[in-house]
């Protein structure tokens, strides 16, 4: 027979709030991001409303607010239910009230209403849309027009709608599966492939490089036909540059190697990229700073953002006890909460960020003055604890977003990186090590390129304490491929 024990225990928990996790989602958001949220909640609440109140200042909002709320909490308390009063439901009430502080749903001036600095320009403005085919649209209008069956056109559709952003052909998708899918045979399904190989951009659908590559060279009017040759059957070598092989294999010399060397670097090694990247390919700062008066200002690019309040409208159904039921007052109760909650950490996101980008700039103020080249360490926890927040805080804030100042547009993590010392003393940060790095291998002679070794070593004899794996790290971030495949011919 089983035995249950009953027992009381303790223990610690820890939970987010709605209002917490709202909140946190806001941070991550980059600015373009954040208007369409906006968007989609003022579609799905109709509480919530766009613009300001033109008729009442937020003082005699709050004050006539504050009577009103009065009569609302007066009338909604719970308690028992009269049985010749069938406006009041102690259990809908209590499901309703459940998350909901009905003392102060109207008395904060931050629930009711949130007004947002405009810009200057008090004309309105809305941002241009950007009216872009996507890749599978492009492919698919002309695929449309090739000389293919029904059967052969739908294994195209199918084919198309496989494609990676990049160019390449989705590596799971199986072939054999494919042609058992629409009855056919796998020869077919490589037929229409080969068939969008063909389309522009010329090499999409390709499996590997390789087979990119290859499509290109024998769609030009007259291949080089040491190009088609090393990538057909010498594609390894070609890959790790190994010239010399490739000379003695081909019976070649250098010049005319480095003719189908330049033939094939000019080929498009991603054909979806560039014009048909579903990737927003423009950059909108999330902050401005300026330099006024001898001072830096940091201004949040907000100007889209428009200002939000809860409709007076909804507001007075919810206290019209006589002309509203208590279905229809629930209903709005919840999405005046849900408004209220999102006014407040609309304005909240602001704080925050406005908080962490001054943190960031009180920090970097050489950076700001001067350059990229005076950049200091700096590392999340040292902004969160100027501003006393966590440093998750800081992370989302800095994910995603960027800044534009003097000296260009940056994300907020170009700001944050690693420190060493030099044999001074003195802290170095990361990036200044990383640019010396790409400066030396811009430098080095093609035909001997160094090896991290050496770079470690030039880098010690100017002061840098840099180990080998630490060039190779650095080396790598920065998208500079090892010596061996930086060799010229």
């Amino acid at each position: 027979m089983n035995q249950v024990y009953l027992g009381q225990y303790l223990k610690l928990e820890q939970k987010l709030t709605p209002q917490q996790i709202l909140l946190s989602t806001l941070l991550q958001l980059p600015l373009l991001s954040l208007e369409q949220r906006i968007k989609s909640e003022l579609e799905q609440n109709p509480v919530l409303e766009e613009g300001e109140d033109e008729n009442e200042s937020p003082e005699e909002v709050i004050e006539s607010t504050s009577d009103e709320m009065d009569e609302l909490e007066k009338e909604l308390s719970l308690h028992e239910k009269n049985g010749n009063d069938s406006d009041y439901d102690k259990k809908e009430l209590e499901e309703a009230q459940d998350d909901t502080d009905l003392e102060n749903l109207f008395k904060d001036e931050d629930t009711f209403e949130i007004r947002i600095p405009k810009d200057k320009n008090e004309e309105e403005y809305e941002r241009p849309e950007i009216s872009q085919t996507s890749l599978p649209e492009h492919l698919l209008e002309q695929l449309h027009i090739l000389n293919l069956s029904e059967t052969e056109h739908a294994i195209g559709e199918q084919l198309v709608w496989n494609i990676r952003d990049d160019g390449y052909l989705d590596a799971t998708l199986n072939l054999d599966q494919l042609a058992e899918e629409y009855e056919s045979n796998t020869e077919t399904v490589e037929k229409v492939l080969k068939q969008i190989h063909t389309l522009d951009p010329i090499g999409v659908g390709s499996r590997n490089l390789r087979e990119c590559l290859l499509v290109q060279l024998y769609e030009q009017k007259l291949p080089d036909p040491v190009a088609i040759e090393i990538i057909e059957n010498h594609f390894d070598d070609f890959k790790n540059k190994r010239f010399d092989k490739l000379i003695n294999i081909l019976d070649i010399d250098k010049e005319r190697l480095q003719e189908a060397v330049d033939e094939i670097l000019q080929l498009n090694p991603k054909p979806g990229e560039g014009l048909f990247d579903s990737r927003t390919n423009y950059i909108v700062p999330d902050f401005i700073v300026e330099k006024v008066d001898g001072k830096f200002v940091v201004s949040l690019n907000d100007w889209n953002v428009p200002p939000l309040r809860i409709s007076n409208t909804y507001k007075n159904m919810l206290l019209d006890k006589k002309n509203t039921d208590s279905e229809t007052r629930n209903y709005i109760r919840k999405k005046v909460e849900n408004a209220r909650w999102f006014i407040t950490s609309i304005y909240q996101r602001k704080i925050t960020m406005m908080k962490v980008m001054e943190a960031i700039v009180q920090r970097q103020l050489k950076f700001f003055d001067k350059g990229p080249d005076y950049i200091e360490p700096l590392i999340m926890r040292e902004i969160a604890e100027m501003i006393s927040m966590d440093i998750s805080t800081v992370s989302r804030v800095s994910n995603g977003k960027y800044v534009q100042t003097d000296f260009g547009v940056f994300e907020l993590k170009y700001f944050f990186n690693e420190r060493i010392e030099n044999e001074e003393g003195e802290e170095i940060a990361t990036p200044i090590i990383k640019k010396r790095i790409a400066e030396i291998v811009e430098k080095e002679d093609g035909k001997k390129p160094l090896s991290d070794d050496k770079i470690s070593a030039m880098l010690k004899k100017e002061g840098f304490p840099i180990a080998r794996r630490t060039v190779a790290k650095y080396r790598e971030q920065i998208g500079i491929p090892v010596a061996r495949l930086r060799r010229s011919i």
